[in-house]
């Protein structure tokens, strides 16, 4: 796979040992709620294996603890009923306080946060085609948690950090902030400072696997790319096992050094480097299609007997695969395994690849037990996990009966381009067996001590019970747009199609040729014929629940692609899937249990079922982050619509915050 200027053959594969994310240390917990203060840094780390540079990356980690910045970040261990309060600290500055520039080329041509066009241009559409190298939005986004609106992380709340040099007429925060700030005071008294926002998590809902990333507008990709993200873990309550039933421990607050750890969490991405151990991510739109940058210059301006600019992005790209696979911020490393059953928390973290994973050694399987938001109704022994990007799964690997000295790889069968259903080598051609068709490597090792969990095969898991009937169906689209004045002789681009250079001009009224495309992705209603009605961030809502309602939202993909979709706030419940002949079927066995980001697949419609019980203002969108990150995300609100020029923009003093 093409890349950056370290090719993937010469990493060498499971020669480090796995990192397994330590407890996310606490400023302080008091009766009813644990705190946070969590700062966002950029810093260099070994992601390659000895002997090859180190890589620059930004992520998370405690003010109180220094050496927690590690990516990726350490893992918040949060209790069920018991809120978490955390303040999110944007430190991408230098030692002088200086902002630092973004490691990752970043469009300004998108919808985007848009500082440099000051109040009033921040969150539209740029024409500078130029990268951005202005200071860095961010806003976090906890993934799956049932948080209020103003703790969301909604991707108009961005904020600079409280840098010395940020330049004059720049927005130092988004459209939303001082909405949600005033909102949150109301509620929670305190204040958000300069280049910082406090959101509160109440952790009302099941155990289960949470994430939290980045989620700014229009850059989302590169700032979760650059590194960024960690697990969020929800434990007890009556929805959770006892002690003891599945396998653990998992890391926690004060463990000595030299643990042993069962319950393990695991995020899986793809990333590219260059020689010097730099990550690469593409500046061009060539690279997508698989040209060279000098090949492909479709210019961001007006060109004589046009009537506008390109409408064709300059820097994104529709989606991107890395060729190398990293693991818990090493690339393919192996984790010695006792003859005992280990718990693994698996997030596919990737931007645009999906998942397909599998064991190598015949007759060991998966048992998944959980899934996005919680338990499944009973275990699922699989062969194959299919994840689409930020799906999760909560699986058991009984190592007991293997022989000491077995190695076993972890392997992914997924495509190196965009899925759209099917199996491997089949429908589609499965990742490359030598780079990204390998993930990490099991080693097996005798059992340290006695094994008292209990087999998966054995297991009864909590239950829930199912929503009532829904009181309103919506019928929604997800859709891709072409350009309407780039042009070219042959087929419109997609998924790395050839072009020759000769053959991409603006459209100057030339009927022969075709639209080049994909210039975006789409959400939508339908119309009164049944067709996709493609809708952008900035029409009015569509989707409009009252709190408390119960609803079935009806999804149709009119694209040639699989898309993960996630709808911020709930958990729902997948109904069923229908194909283009009508046919139905349920949910797989894996999708059973509460999910936040359910695949839909090309030609088809899926119906998921869901309860809206708090108020505000939320988004739903592709997890393919570079569709979100161009359109493919829209606002919708429970309850009355608000806007950031409601009255909560005045009931707090906000004046701390410079515009």
């Amino acid at each position: 796979m093409p890349g950056g200027t370290l090719p993937p053959d010469v990493i060498p594969k499971f020669v480090t040992p796995l990192v397994i994310p330590p407890a996310m240390p606490r400023s302080a917990s008091d009766a009813t709620t644990d705190h946070y203060t969590i700062g966002v840094r950029q810093f260099a780390q070994q992601i390659l294996p000895a002997r090859l540079p180190q890589t620059t990356v930004w992520s998370y980690g405690s003010l109180t603890d220094d050496r927690s910045f590690n990516y990726p970040a350490f893992t918040i261990e949060a209790t069920a009923q018991r809120t978490a309060r955390v303040t999110w600290v944007n430190q991408l500055v230098d030692r002088r306080g200086n902002y630092l520039p973004h490691i990752l080329p970043v469009d300004q041509t998108l919808h985007w946060a848009n500082p440099p066009d000051g109040v009033t241009g921040r969150d539209r559409q740029g024409l500078d085609p130029e990268p951005y190298r202005g200071p860095v939005p961010i806003v976090t986004h906890l993934h799956g948690g049932h948080s209020p609106d103003h703790s969301d992380g909604f991707p108009e709340a961005w904020y600079l950090p409280a840098a010395n040099n940020v330049p004059g007429g720049f927005a130092r925060v988004g459209s939303w902030y001082n909405f949600f700030r005033a909102k949150f005071q109301t509620t929670w008294g305190g204040d958000w400072e300069p280049g910082s926002a406090t959101f509160v998590y109440p952790n009302d809902q099941r155990p289960t696997t949470l994430w939290y990333h980045d989620h700014t507008l229009g850059m989302t990709r590169v700032n979760v790319y650059a590194g960024p993200a960690g697990f969020y873990l929800i434990r007890g309550g009556p929805g959770d096992l006892p002690p003891g039933v599945l396998p653990g421990p998992a890391p926690a607050i004060g463990d000595p050094p030299g643990m042993s750890y069962y319950e393990i969490p695991i995020v899986i991405q793809d990333r590219s480097f260059n020689a010097n151990g730099s990550l690469f991510y593409p500046d061009n739109r060539a690279f997508f299609e698989g040209l060279q940058t000098g090949q492909l210059q479709i210019p961001f301006i007006p060109q004589p007997g046009c009537t506008g600019p390109s409408d064709v992005s300059p820097i994104w790209n529709p989606e991107f695969f890395g060729n190398t696979i990293v693991v818990n911020g090493r690339t393919w490393p192996y984790l010695e395994v006792e003859q005992r059953r280990y718990r693994f928390r698996f997030l596919n973290g990737c931007n645009s690849r999906f998942l397909i994973l599998k064991l190598s050694r015949a007759g060991l399987s998966f048992w998944q037990v959980g899934a996005d938001g919680g338990f499944l109704p009973a275990p699922a022994r699989l062969d194959q996990l299919l994840m689409g990007p930020a799906e999760r799964a909560d699986v058991i690997v009984d190592f007991t009966k293997v022989p000491v000295g077995t190695e076993i790889v972890l392997q992914n069968l997924g495509p190196d381009e965009p899925f759209g259903g099917g199996m491997p080598d089949a429908d589609f051609d499965a990742s490359g067996p030598n780079t990204t068709g390998l993930v990490m490597q099991f080693r097996v090792i005798p059992a340290r001590s006695l094994d008292v969990s209990t087999p998966p095969e054995l297991l009864w898991l909590p239950q829930q019970s199912v929503l009532p009937p829904a009181t309103v169906t919506r019928q929604l689209s997800l859709n891709e747009a072409e350009s309407e004045t780039v042009l070219v002789d042959g087929h419109p681009g997609h998924g790395h199609r050839k072009h020759q250079p000769a053959n991409l001009r603006l459209a100057c009224g030339d009927p022969n040729a075709l639209p080049f495309g994909p210039t975006q992705a789409l959400l939508g209603t339908l119309t009164a014929a049944g067709e996709g009605n493609p809708l952008r961030w900035m029409h009015e809502i569509t989707e409009n629940p009252q709190a408390g309602a119960i609803e079935v939202w009806e999804i149709h993909n009119f694209t040639e692609d699989a898309h993960p979709i996630h709808i911020h706030l709930i958990q729902f419940e997948i109904i069923e899937r229908e194909d283009a002949n009508g046919l139905t079927r349920g949910p797989e066995a894996w999708e059973t249990g509460p999910k936040d980001t359910m695949i839909s697949f090309p030609g088809e419609i899926v119906r998921v079922k869901a309860l809206f019980d708090r108020t505000g203002q939320y988004v739903w969108h592709c997890h393919i982050v570079e569709h979100e990150d161009n359109e493919m995300m829209r606002p919708y609100s429970v309850g009355p619509i608000q806007s950031p020029d409601d009255p909560f923009h005045g009931r707090a003093d906000v004046s701390g915050v410079k515009f």
